[in-house]
């Protein structure tokens, strides 16, 4: 059962109260670096999407990168993808005008309890959850029908009409990355994009993280894998902050011009049989500067029943998952809990 809603953080801040709802605590075994502590960079690829589907050289060894980078990182920058530089601006442009509203303007968008649309912060489940330093803006922008339009800002000026156009050109961009992972993975092109359905949900996300006072004991979303297919990111241009883990260390992700950021989740590890990697990743605060980010998670539809694609399992790989649905709703309740949910998934 989801607890009473606790204020934001930009209203925490603006009363001069303490982060003590979002303090970590250090680890038992002495071993706890400071959240803030300085990270290596990760060291990704940009693929250009156009290049992906192409059936020249160029193309094959395009598909060769996604691979690589797919296998072992589960995250790539996506280039030539088809949304201008003046598009994504624009989106930077509306999300941080949207925080900037004074809070009784924010507040008419509020999220319910019990629904996870709307603005505020997510939910709490148990009264010793530590708070991310946080707070959102969560719509559903597709399918169509699955929108409540209550929640979408009409100030600023032109936020809901941008959303749907951004959800348009997004598609795009999944329909391809789709068939070029399933063609890095020599499958049928359509194979995944099968899987993941014609009523798949979009999610959005517009994310804000005041500057903190504490950067070594606060985060701003706490470590998780995502329960999407995949999830296509906008990260802030200028203030870094979002971290991916590999073997065991925590990498920066590099800041690049003109990219997308697209990283796998856990339903797309398990269409892959486990070759691809459904990444854990989480958002360090800032003290001077503040950070938005926008994320979009792509989810198969609800009917539909998430499995290793076949062409992945043989006696030299045997198949590593059950087939699931409705994994979402499983995920978020990990979540919280500091669990990943697809450990439930394995056999």
């Amino acid at each position: 059962m989801e607890k009473p809603k606790f204020k934001t953080v930009q209203e925490v801040v603006a009363a001069g109260e303490g982060p003590e709802r979002y303090l970590h605590a250090p680890t038992d075994d002495g071993k706890s670096q400071p959240l803030n502590s300085p990270v290596p960079e990760m060291d990704i690829p940009a693929i250009d999407l156009n290049l992906l589907l192409s059936s020249s050289e160029d193309g094959q060894e395009e598909l060769s990168k996604l691979h690589s980078a797919l296998s072992t990182w589960g995250v790539v920058q996506v280039m030539n993808h088809g949304i201008t530089e003046a598009f994504l601006d624009k989106i930077y442009k509306l999300t941080k005008q949207f925080f900037a509203l004074p809070t009784e303007d924010k507040h008419k968008y509020a999220r319910e309890t019990g629904n996870i649309q709307g603005y505020g912060n997510d939910m709490i489940l148990s009264d010793d959850q530590v708070l991310d330093w946080i707070d959102r803006l969560f719509l559903t922008t597709y399918p169509e029908d699955k929108r409540q339009l209550k929640f979408w800002p009409q100030v600023p000026t032109g936020f809901s009409e941008t959303l749907h156009e951004y959800t348009m050109k997004q598609r795009v961009v999944i329909e391809k990355f789709f068939k070029a992972m399933a063609r890095s993975l020599e499958l049928e092109e359509n194979c995944f994009l099968e899987m993941y359905g014609e009523t798949a949900i979009m999610n959005a996300r517009f994310n804000f993280f005041p500057p903190c006072p504490r950067p070594d004991k606060v985060i701003g979303i706490k470590p998780h894998a995502d329960g999407s297919a995949i999830t296509i990111l906008l990260p802030d241009k200028d203030v870094e902050g979002l971290q991916f883990l590999k073997d065991g260390k925590w990498y920066k992700a590099p800041i690049v011009p003109d990219t997308i950021l697209i990283n796998l989740g856990d339903q797309m590890e398990i269409m892959s049989n486990g070759i691809y990697k459904s990444p854990v990743h989480r958002v360090v605060t800032n003290r001077e500067k503040e950070r938005i980010s926008v994320a979009t998670f792509c989810v198969p539809g609800p009917d539909k029943e998430i499995q290793p694609a076949e062409g992945l399992v043989s006696e030299a790989r045997p198949r590593l998952y059950k087939t699931v649905t409705k994994y979402v709703e499983l995920h978020y309740k990990y979540y919280q809990q500091g669990r990943r949910t697809i450990e439930a998934a394995l056999i």
